[in-house]
């Protein structure tokens, strides 16, 4: 997370806002031991935490600064895995949190900007206003662990998750589209992103989601069904996409990974339209939220060989997130004040696909296996998704072709990257 602060940096007022960040949290505390029968979390002791600026010179560019922010911070087999610093310049600065996800999910993120903004604001005058009392990451898990050892084979939440992981032939969903992990220039992972909407389409396709009573996140799995029945000819549906677990009001005050997968799961019918599936894709997302709190890795310990589920340890999957970016308190400010969100580009076996959405833009960015086939067939994807959207903001609905066996290279569209 990034943004800036007008004018000349206090580095003493700077340095107290970093470590009271991170003596907040006891999120950022934690460390784990690891022996065969499971690991175990440790806590540091708020008085032996101090973190100590150091002073890199002048970077000679961008790519400087990303190296350093990258090779300065340690990974998650490190407790201390984040780093914090500041980039000067002559009339304000940058400030920086690097954070491994391990500690760290969406909101976090966003929390980390109101809060260390606001705490350099109290070093720099003296106050101690506008923060609220976080909760604890470490109370939280341990209601995760008792939700989690509760649960059985018979618990509600399992046997949906087996049933719909069994009507999907026994495993997870795969993207649609070949992705070429198997080639020569498998290189692991790439990343695009592409411009959806701006600000008067997407409303266009509010409008055509409210007009059957659905909100925009079942517009979404409703495009994404389409495409993949277009694409791939799949009469069934079946995703996965983040979902917060925060409970308290503490929680949302709070740094830590507070975020599940669950599932979006729905049949398309005989003659699918885009109306009619977002009807359906909007009752599948509420349906999937009641799982949130029952983890697919606990499933999977649970369920026996006669459940016929062949998903194995270390799994992976397709996943599609939407954050309505308008809905974070002080959206304003946060575009006022430059603030970006940066990934590193990991690994990825998987097609990941995040959509946010802003008040005058909704972009798209995908993660996914660095191989030619690959980028082919995530231009592709979009843009079978942007045909359907500007369908439906043309017309009202869109109503797929019969789906193909296969898709040529040489059929794909041309479509713009930023």
């Amino acid at each position: 997370m990034t943004f800036k602060i007008e004018g000349a940096l206090d580095r003493t007022a700077m340095g107290r806002a970093f470590n009271t960040f991170v003596t907040r949290h006891d999120s950022f505390r934690s460390w784990f031991s690891t022996t065969a029968e499971g690991s175990t979390r440790h806590l540091v002791d708020v008085a032996d935490i101090a973190l100590e600026a150091t002073d890199f010179g002048t970077p000679a560019d961008s790519e400087a600064i990303r190296r350093h922010v990258q090779d300065s911070t340690p990974g998650p087999e490190s407790w201390d895995c984040f780093s914090f610093g500041t980039i000067e310049h002559d009339d304000h600065f940058v400030v920086y949190a690097a954070v491994d996800h391990l500690d760290t999910d969406g909101i976090s993120q966003a929390l980390t900007y109101y809060e260390l903004r606001q705490l350099y604001r109290n070093a720099v005058t003296g106050e101690s206003d506008g923060l609220f009392t976080p909760g604890s990451y470490l109370e939280y898990c341990q209601r995760e662990r008792l939700e989690s050892d509760a649960t059985t084979l018979e618990s509600p939440a399992v046997r949906t998750w087996i049933d719909l992981v069994t009507d999907n032939g026994g495993d997870l969903p795969t993207f649609p589209l070949p992705l070429g992990r198997n080639s020569a220039d498998y290189t692991r992972t790439s990343h695009s992103s592409f411009p959806l909407f701006d600000g008067a389409t997407a409303q266009a396709v509010d409008e055509a989601c409210a007009a059957v009573g659905v909100k925009f996140i079942g517009g979404i799995f409703a495009a994404a069904a389409l495409a993949e029945y277009e694409l791939a000819g799949r009469g069934s549906y079946l995703g996965l996409t983040p979902k917060s677990t925060r409970a308290t009001p503490g929680e949302f005050a709070s740094i830590g990974w507070y975020s599940s997968l669950i599932p979006v799961q729905f049949d398309l019918g005989e003659q699918p339209t885009f109306r009619t599936l977002a009807v359906l894709a909007q009752a599948a997302f509420d349906s999937g939220k009641l799982l949130a709190n029952t983890s697919y890795h606990r499933v999977l310990e649970l369920a026996l060989p006669e459940h016929g589920i062949t998903t194995q340890p270390g799994w992976t999957a397709p996943m599609i997130s939407y954050v309505d970016v308008r809905k974070l308190p002080g959206e304003a400010e946060l575009d006022a004040a430059g603030a970006g969100l940066y990934g590193n580009r990991g690994s990825s076996e998987e097609v990941f696909m995040w959509i946010n959405r802003f008040e005058d833009h909704t972009g798209v960015d995908f993660l996914y296996p660095g191989t030619d086939e690959a980028d082919r067939s995530i231009d592709l994807y979009f843009s079978k998704i942007s045909e359907i959207y500007a369908a439906v903001v043309d017309k009202g609905d869109y109503i797929p072709q019969p789906p193909e066996a296969h898709v040529l290279a040489h059929e794909l569209p041309d479509v713009s990257r930023v």
